[in-house]
């Protein structure tokens, strides 16, 4: 609602602007009339400007909090399970018993997929990087599951939004066992969802897995810690398509892609990659004194974030299952020896601490998903199995309060207009 206004003066004229209250965080400035005065802002990467309204996550960076719906992520890592936080995600409140019980069975009972699916990954080279496949079998979704796809029907983006969170693990499993030549695990409905995707994960049909509870609630923070963080690229990506009518399999598809990126969902990659290029605990003092120096392109990855200018609430609790995992697994590798040695110059060197480049998220969640044996081309396959969840609840609330379709403006800085005229010569 807007409490106040503001005015915009340029050169001779003057605008007047209303001043937008949120429930928490900093006021916006509504500029949605500049474009009738002639006058576009000039935003690159939107970092300033808001480009939706929503009710669904609040960051405040500079004091390290994350709210999903209002409950703080600490409490909801620690407390409830990742398909609670799904419920959560979706219709705004905890559910009941019986409320929970209900979402439960009906994402458990439609984890199986069409079988005719598991034929498009036979036109997939074996070496293909699972994101590449799950992007493409994700968007062939809409030419199976057609029945439900008119986007303004809420009936039918409910029954959308459960066949992307009960399905999507089961692709993402079978991505896996594609590229490494082994047959697929079909979903067991007697198991947990986090429980359910290891053991799609690593069965095979000669030799049956046991689900370590220990692992199983590991990966269940690690889904329950991934699955929202407001306008992200990604999200964002997924909002930008939906707002043109698209199917929700091409928006989530869409949202693949851009989750792919190495600087957003290939963070945790990109964090193994460094401490495999550390390789040994004697080389860390070097990368530490590359990191500190301003003329040397090295960068710690894992360490600081763009959004939380203080620590990453999501890290505490992805510390403390980072080190239950460790020990219960009693793992000897080189590189969790760097990772735990590097956490610890993290947070006791003043260089660290006075520029808070504390251990993120993609820090602990990389060295978890290493010490469970997923490979690191997976990684940025399970952040998209977990924020199916946001990119629903996003894709969800934009179709309920009226599609308005995304048309960013621009600086032109081209030529002015010239004349044509051709060097080719005619025939």
């Amino acid at each position: 609602m807007a409490d106040n206004k503001a005015k915009l003066t340029i050169a001779e004229t003057s605008v007047d602007l209303d001043v937008l209250s949120p429930t928490l965080g900093s006021k916006v400035i509504d500029i949605r009339t500049l474009g009738s005065k002639g006058y576009y802002t000039y935003d690159p990467g939107f970092t300033s400007t808001a480009s939706c309204e929503s009710k669904i996550t609040f960051i405040d960076g500079n004091n390290g909090i994350l709210l999903h719906r209002g409950f703080p992520i600490g409490q909801l890592a620690t407390e409830s399970t990742y398909l609670e936080v799904c419920y959560i995600l979706l219709y705004g409140e905890a559910p009941t018993q019986e409320q929970y019980d209900k979402f439960k069975t009906t994402v458990t009972r439609h984890t199986m997929i069409h079988e005719q699916i598991t034929r498009l990954f036979n036109g997939f080279r074996r070496d293909s990087h699972p994101m590449a496949v799950l992007c493409g079998v994700t968007g062939a979704l809409a030419a199976f599951y057609h029945d439900a796809l008119d986007v303004s029907n809420p009936v039918h983006r409910d029954i959308t939004a459960y066949r992307l969170l009960s399905k999507m693990p089961t692709v993402a499993a079978m991505c896996y066992k594609y590229s490494i030549g082994q047959p697929f695990v079909y979903p067991r409905n007697d198991l947990s969802y986090a429980g359910n995707f290891l053991h799609m994960m690593f069965a095979t049909p000669c030799e049956e897995y046991v689900v370590n509870p220990v692992l199983e609630r590991a990966m269940d923070r690690i889904f329950i810690l991934h699955a929202d963080h407001e306008q992200n690229a990604s999200t964002s990506t997924v909002r930008t398509a939906g707002s043109s009518g698209a199917n929700p399999f091409a928006c989530i598809a869409a949202g693949i892609a851009s989750l792919w990126g190495p600087a957003h969902g290939g963070a945790n990659e990109a964090c193994l990659r460094m401490l495999e290029e550390i390789k040994t605990v004697e080389h860390i003092p070097e990368f530490i004194k590359r990191a500190k120096d301003k003329n040397d392109s090295f960068r710690l990855m894992g360490f600081g974030h763009r959004v939380y200018k203080n620590y990453d609430p999501r890290a505490t609790v992805m510390r403390e299952t980072c080190h239950e995992v460790l020990k219960e697994l009693n793992l000897n590798d080189s590189l969790l020896e760097v990772a735990m040695e590097l956490e610890r110059i993290a947070l006791n060197d003043p260089y660290f601490i006075e520029k808070k480049l504390y251990p993120n998220v993609d820090f602990y969640s990389g060295i978890i998903l290493k010490a469970l044996g997923i490979p690191s081309n997976m990684f940025t396959v399970i952040f998209a199995i977990a924020r199916t969840i946001g990119w629903i609840a996003h894709w969800n609330e934009m179709h309920e309060d009226g599609l308005k379709i995304a048309r960013p403006r621009q600086l032109y800085t081209g030529y002015d207009e010239r004349d044509f005229k051709s060097e080719i010569k005619k025939k």
